[in-house]
């Protein structure tokens, strides 16, 4: 056999040697181009988690409310009450990379289709988002039009944007990550799942057309960014979400008439992944085609058709008799709607064009019988950890009660504390959410900003009337600083934070789904990331009971430098988790409610550290250190207070420390509530300042409570808590005063003064 492709063009499709070898023996020929291409993007990392997948297996994906699990379009949990919420989060990072607004937009679209082709309406969207040095022209050109990307789609669809992340750090100057995750409420009775079934059953392709856009997406997806990326512009899609709100309301009528089977739509890969993944899912085949395909462009060939990532499409299969019902039902919404293809009893994928066969290749081989690669896990910590663990808060200058010497000059403790709030990680993220449509379906209940996870009320359905109080709340979280300096500590407080955000609104965790952002893994030091921030996830949610129902892996999150070397990201994975809110009239936020309210610290037997901290990073300019660890039998004791006493209505306001530590959580405190407080803490022998008031600490929750509750709640925290607690002070009318020990002042701070620097930080740095 003469093999038609140079090395060149094999390595194009992002195929290895190697791995055009096990093609050719599968095949028992050599591909033709379509064929070739539809291994590329189907072995792409992006598409089969060949680096990744022996890592997921640890995780833990059963749990007494999981009713659908990884391998499907979204996962699914049961609510109780009748009522089932599938959710699922997705990256789009490389495409916002070269095409920032197109990127992003079709980053929401993407993990709606995955959340209404479950059957499921969708009710929320959130995101977690990473950019560079906002100081940096391309960052602030990245990070504009990132957000105008999100918002323009989800307020077109009509789909409220209702929380997330946003952290920016220099590591992710060349190489932005856009993590967009949905919720959506069931609404059809049986859950709608992707495999395929019934032979002789016809295949609809329903939705938009087909064009040249998004060509290789996957493969773009699963590759270094370099200086030539921006001529992978093509490989970005272009999403209506008008076109895309028709689609929801067409997909969900139909699925309610009980003619389709089966349904997937076409994200990565397009007709190549909705047709092979059916088949393979369903233990059956696929033929398709691709002249019955409504197209927009004129004269593709079938390379084109199979790889174009063209947005809000669909493929359905339908009962035999009933597809122009189904037909009609598009039309109506005025969306394309044809038989293009049908279920097959042999278990390939065929793919004809112009009479004749254009591809043929077994289902398995593209969708689940992909390479898998064990990688050898290095025994020894990579260079950079060892010496960033040397480091120790020793090296910082001396500490006094009036400050501490920055760069040759005195910084008193109130600049510290304004300096940190200025940061853009720690700052107000009104410029941004304040551009998403936060309460369209009216079911919004916390708006972003107030509390530390948001929540939505879930409609009673005819299914389950009685339900009306019932709420959902979700977050996303993860910090990657942590990440890069411990991976197995860092992802374990990333779970551990999620859960505790969740916790502080009244809600019960229930699930989680991930988004792995990585660098190589063929890197020993990428790997090695990669493989113990899986383990620490994995250890986490089994101790918080929040299984994992499914996610999403990007890896090659990395820029070539000048010098041609790969500069990764720092790892991180992402963490989306829901959770259940049993009555929505009991929740609280961050802020402070009245003046007089005591204050109180829950979990102050983990103590703060200055490693790996944002008081380090900022002000500083060291990453080192060790992250504070995570003892998940004190989070999880101290997360079930705090939500008991919301739902006790003891808990007036309940907010976690994280970034920025102490100093920084008391502020948003005050700055959320509009009132101040006077707090009083008690500092161990030798204790920095600096470590005692912006050190930061997994497991701790800041709570208020009224007077008249103190006796309950006191008794309350001895027999739950014993010790592990303090009260700290009261809240006041206008200002923040920290006192230390032996009544040593150290921050006395204005509230106004406090909101005035932190709701501009990020504003005040774009208009340049």
């Amino acid at each position: 056999m003469i093999n038609p492709f140079s090395s060149e063009e094999i390595a194009a499709e992002g195929i290895e040697p190697q791995e055009y070898e096990e093609i050719v023996h599968r095949l028992g020929r050599h591909p033709n181009k379509a064929e070739l291409g539809m291994f590329g993007v189907m072995w792409s990392e992006h598409c089969c988690y060949k680096n990744s997948r022996p890592l997921l297996k640890q995780f833990p994906i059963k749990g007494d409310r999981i009713l659908v699990g990884p391998g499907e379009n979204a996962g699914v949990v049961d609510l109780g009450n009748g009522l089932q919420l599938a959710f699922k989060i997705e990256s789009h990072n490389h495409p916002s990379a070269v095409e920032p607004f197109q990127g992003a937009a079709t980053g929401v679209g993407g993990i709606l289709r995955d959340i209404f082709t479950m059957g499921a309406r969708p009710v929320a969207c959130f995101n977690s988002l990473r950019f560079g040095n906002l100081e940096d022209t391309k960052t602030r050109r990245l990070f504009v039009g990132v957000v105008e990307g999100i918002s323009h789609y989800g307020n077109a669809v009509g789909v409220p944007t209702i929380g997330g992340e946003v952290y920016f750090d220099t590591a992710y100057n060349g190489n932005p990550l856009v993590n967009a995750m949905a919720l959506g409420l069931m609404e059809t009775s049986e859950i709608v799942r992707s495999g395929a079934s019934g032979i002789g059953n016809p295949i609809l392709y329903v939705g938009s057309t087909t064009g040249r856009d998004g060509m290789g997406g996957a493969s773009f997806a699963s590759s270094e960014l370099t200086d030539q990326s921006m001529d992978n512009r093509p490989a970005v899609q272009v999403g209506d979400p008008f076109l895309e709100k028709s689609l929801i309301e067409a997909c969900l009528e139909a699925f309610k008439t009980g003619a389709v089977i089966a349904a997937q739509d076409m994200g990565a890969a397009g007709i190549t992944c909705s047709t092979s993944e059916m088949a393979a899912n369903g233990g059956v085949g696929v033929e398709l085609d691709l002249d019955k395909i409504p197209v927009r462009e004129t004269g593709m060939v079938p390379y084109e058709y199979l790889l174009s990532e063209s947005q809000e499409r669909m493929l359905l299969v339908a009962q035999k008799g009933r597809e122009q019902e189904l037909i009609e039902i598009f039309h109506r919404w005025e969306l394309q709607a044809v038989v293009a293809g049908t279920v097959i009893d042999e278990p390939i994928v065929r793919i004809l064009f112009k009479g004749e066969v254009a591809a043929e290749i077994p289902s398995t081989a593209l969708a689940n019988n992909t390479p898998i690669y064990h990688r050898e896990l290095s025994e020894n910590l990579p260079e950079y950890v060892q010496k960033a663990w040397q480091w120790t808060a020793e090296s910082l200058p001396d500490c006094t009660v009036n400050g501490i010497e920055i760069n040759g000059q005195l910084r008193t403790w109130n600049k510290v504390l304004l300096d940190l709030l200025d940061t853009p990680t720690i700052a107000s993220k009104k410029w941004i959410y304040r551009q998403y449509d936060q309460q369209v379906q009216n079911n919004t209940v916390i708006l972003p900003g107030e509390a530390d996870a948001a929540v939505i009320r879930i409609r009673p359905i005819e299914a389950s009337p009685t339900t009306c109080k019932i709420g959902v709340a979700a977050t996303t979280d993860c910090n990657s600083r942590y990440v890069y300096l411990d991976p197995y500590e860092g992802a374990k407080a990333a779970v551990a934070e999620a859960a505790r955000n969740l916790s502080c609104v009244g809600a019960e965790p229930l699930a989680v789904t991930d988004n792995l952002n990585f660098g190589s893994p063929k890197n020993s030091t990428g790997y090695w990331q990669l493989a113990l921030a899986c383990e620490g996830i994995s250890e986490a949610c089994r101790h918080l009971n929040t299984p994992v129902t499914g996610g999403n892996v990007s890896l090659y999150n990395e820029t070539l430098d000048s010098a041609g070397d790969p500069q990764p990201i720092y790892p991180t994975p992402v963490i989306g988790m829901v959770g259940l809110i049993p009555d929505i009239t009991k929740v609280c936020g961050q802020g402070w409610q009245s003046v007089g309210d005591l204050i109180y610290i829950l979990g102050i037997e983990n103590q703060p550290t200055l490693g790996g901290s944002e008081y380090l990073a900022s002000l500083h300019g060291t990453v080192a250190g060790k992250p504070p660890k995570v003892n998940l039998n004190t989070e999880m004791l101290v997360q079930k207070v705090c939500r008991n006493a919301i739902r006790q209505a003891w808990v007036k306001s309940a907010h976690d420390c994280s970034e920025g530590g102490l100093g920084v959580a008391l502020a948003e405190c005050c700055i959320s509530g509009k009132l101040g407080a006077e707090i009083f803490i008690q500092a161990k022998d030798k204790q920095r300042f600096d470590e005692l008031l912006f050190g930061e600490v997994t497991g701790q929750i800041i709570v208020s409570i009224s007077p008249i509750n103190q006796n309950k709640w006191e008794s309350y925290l001895n027999q739950e808590l014993e010790q592990n607690w303090r009260k700290i002070g009261h809240t006041s009318a206008k200002s923040l005063t920290i006192t230390i020990s032996d009544n040593l002042s150290v921050i006395n701070l204005n509230v106004k003064q406090m909101f005035e620097i932190w709701s501009k930080a990020i504003e005040r740095r774009l208009v340049v």
